[in-house]
């Protein structure tokens, strides 16, 4: 007689410490095999080399998974695209959201907060967003929910979340991707008399930093990458906040791509909670330094990793610094 077959572990007893520390080895990777070519000038070839890194790290992982927010669609993107399923298959299903280099123009330059990220969550669980821009507002948590609102003018959100923090409009700090297209967007920002930094790249780490008072980030407004939404709204469901975000389309061709991943309203808005819901797990290495995590560092035998890691349901905040031994993993 046969015997009966174990059942797979469920997510919840999987996304415990193990597959917390399995995470933080995924970014490591990536970050150290991204950082060999920090200041080189080629982003693509940086934006590779964590790609195949983060590949091959999370197909060792005992998971059924999915990546729902990868490295573009399938016939754009060779590894880690859009429905690309990776793990083993030997454990639950979940769905992967990834950037293997957050930055990429950054790394590129060796200018600060370049990072390698990854968020996963059970099946069904995070957006499976088309590879489109998107609008994005954001600030930390602490305040009533539904106090800024995407469709408002700028000016609006930066005085409601002054009158909620009980200070000035020009005590408030917005972050703002530092391109053309935002120059209406600033301008109103400026007219409500708050500040503005602009950021060259990286708005995942721009939206995290409305979470940590340590920044001086009170709100990031803009439009960016969709991929990099989910991944921002999935940090936030760990370290509070609130976010409102749209996907924006400029052809037929998206909103049709659109239409057929379940995203009929194109005008519909989404929150946090609904780009990355049930028990996310999340986690960045810094591959340059930022005000968030340290860059890699090689030593004579040695290089040293910096990483944040955290878990929604626990709203547990890891930061975890590695020395890891200089051996051909890493060469």
């Amino acid at each position: 007689m046969s015997q009966p077959q174990p059942k797979a572990k469920s997510l919840n007893s999987l996304l415990h410490r193990e597959l917390t520390l399995e995470l933080v080895r995924v970014t490591e990777r990536a970050a150290v095999a991204a950082s060999k070519l920090t200041g080189r000038g080629d982003k693509i070839a940086a934006d590779q080399a964590a790609v195949d890194a983060m590949r091959r790290e999370l197909n060792a992982l005992d998971i059924d998974g999915t990546v729902v927010i990868g490295e573009g669609e399938r016939d754009e993107a060779p590894m880690l695209f859009i429905g690309e399923e990776v793990g083993t298959k030997s454990g639950p299903k979940v769905d992967i959201a990834l950037d293997p280099l957050e930055g990429t123009t950054l790394c590129a330059g060796c200018m600060p907060n370049s990072l390698a990220t990854i968020a996963m969550a059970e099946g069904g669980s995070l957006l499976h967003a088309p590879d489109v821009y998107m609008e994005k507002i954001a600030i930390g948590g602490g305040y009533p929910d539904g106090l800024i609102d995407l469709d408002a003018p700028a000016e609006d959100n930066v005085r409601a979340l002054a009158k909620a923090k009980g200070v000035d409009p020009s005590q408030i700090t917005v972050c703002v991707l530092d391109r053309l297209r935002h120059a209406d967007l600033i301008k109103s920002i400026h007219d409500a008399g708050a500040r503005v930094t602009l950021i060259p790249d990286g708005d995942i780490a721009g939206v995290i930093h409305t979470a940590d008072p340590a920044t001086g980030i009170d709100m990031y407004i803009g439009t960016g990458g969709a991929p990099e939404g989910v991944l921002a709204a999935a940090a936030l469901r760990c370290i509070g906040g609130q976010m409102e975000t749209r996907l924006v389309f400029h052809t037929d061709e998206q909103r049709e791509r659109a239409t057929r991943m379940g995203h009929a309203d194109h005008d519909r808005k989404y929150t946090a909670n609904e780009l990355a819901s049930g028990d996310v797990l999340f986690a960045a290495t810094g591959v340059t330094d930022g005000s968030m995590l340290d860059g890699i560092k090689w030593g004579q035998n040695t290089v040293t990793t910096h990483t944040v890691v955290m878990r929604s349901s626990t709203g547990t905040v890891r930061y975890i610094k590695a020395t890891h031994s200089y051996l051909d993993k890493f060469r």
